[in-house]
């Protein structure tokens, strides 16, 4: 299926089966719609306006609400789950018949998720995992995957010996503990020869200079830097330029450096040789999905675990919580295989940062 092919989609709707439903355009949207058949309206919260991904994601958007023929309300949360608890109670108040959100502290989000429960309003959640509650869905890439794609990175190519610094998201998201434990996990069984610096960023760009700065004050003989998101990316750069350690990956002083999202600014830097590797996020079918399931959620459709027919896979990953895993996969600059398993190439057409 072609990953930007806006068309009706089947999700599949059992272990084995599948089902379709059509992607609305325009037509009577069942239960959910508006007086006299209208779209139905959902309520969207963007997480932050600050990295180039969330900015894809926003964009995304309402190219795909018109596609699937949905009314959105968007609101933007600023990394602040203050603002979206606030936020939400606005949608609320506005009669919006799904909400799809993307919290960022996975915890505190859980007496809002009850709300939304009570009032029968389905909640798509994008790209985190509430800690606790229930949605309809979440729409998200497998983050173990991407520590464990990181680690296996960096693993092959320091031979398995040397010192890395990896620098964390928030901890106080599911992402940044699945992506720091996959990725320790899998240094201390694979690369038990590799020293680990695990630094805590909170996804704060500034932090994460900071903290990257002062680990090479320590251990000048870093040889590789993990970024669990591209926030990192322009302090990590500007650093090691300063250190003399922008070489080609054949010079003994390189420092290799993976990354994650697969925007726009990574694949270039990877054709550049500035850094080596990064795990595409996909941006743009968290925004197609996200919005496919609010819909069918509205429309009264449930699923079940299995495959699904756009190359992911539902699991169900406690009583009352589905997951869509979407592909993820790493990008390198020839793309060669890493520890047995496939990669894409930096220009390959299909990764959405390739795209206009």
């Amino acid at each position: 299926m072609n990953r930007r092919a806006l068309l009706s989609v089947g999700l599949t709707m059992a272990l084995g089966a599948s089902a379709t439903f059509m992607a609305g355009c325009g037509e009577d949207a069942g239960t959910g719609a508006g007086a006299g058949g209208g779209k139905p309206l959902v309520g969207a919260d963007y997480p932050r306006s600050d990295t180039d991904f969330w900015n894809s994601y926003i964009k995304y958007m309402p190219q795909f609400a018109d596609e699937l023929g949905v009314d959105l309300k968007t609101t933007n949360s600023q990394n602040d789950i203050a603002n979206l608890i606030s936020n939400t109670q606005a949608f609320i108040s506005q009669g919006v018949k799904g909400v799809v959100m993307a919290p960022q502290d996975t915890a505190a989000i859980a007496p809002t998720l009850k709300q939304l429960e009570d009032k029968k309003i389905p909640v798509v959640t994008i790209d985190t995992r509430p800690d606790t509650g229930k949605v309809f869905m979440v729409v998200r890439a497998d983050n173990r995957a991407y520590g464990t794609k990181a680690c296996q990175f960096l693993g092959t190519k320091l031979g398995g010996k040397g010192k890395v610094v990896m620098l964390q998201g928030g901890l106080d998201s599911i992402n940044g503990r699945d992506r720091t434990e996959a990725f320790n996990e899998c240094m201390s069984k694979e690369f038990p020869g590799i020293k680990v610096f695990g630094e805590a960023t909170d996804w704060k760009a500034d932090l994460a200079a900071s903290k990257l700065q002062t680990r090479f004050a320590s251990d000048p003989d870093i040889k590789g830097i993990y970024m669990q998101s591209s926030f990192a990316l322009s302090g990590t750069l500007q650093i090691l330029k300063q250190r003399g350690l922008q070489v080609p990956p054949t010079d003994p002083k390189h420092v290799f450096v993976v990354s994650n999202d697969g925007i726009p600014e990574e694949l270039k830097n990877i054709g550049a040789g500035l850094i080596d590797a990064t795990v595409s996020q996909p941006a743009d079918l968290y925004a197609k999905y996200g919005l496919e399931y609010v819909k069918a959620g509205i429309e009264g459709k449930t699923f079940q675990p299995g495959p699904t027919d756009h190359g992911s896979t539902i699991i169900q990953v406690r009583e009352g919580m589905l997951e869509d895993q979407l592909p993820a996969p790493l990008v390198t600059l020839d793309g060669a295989p890493i520890a047995g398993q496939p990669t894409l190439k930096f220009d390959d057409a299909s990764l959405w940062g390739n795209t206009p």
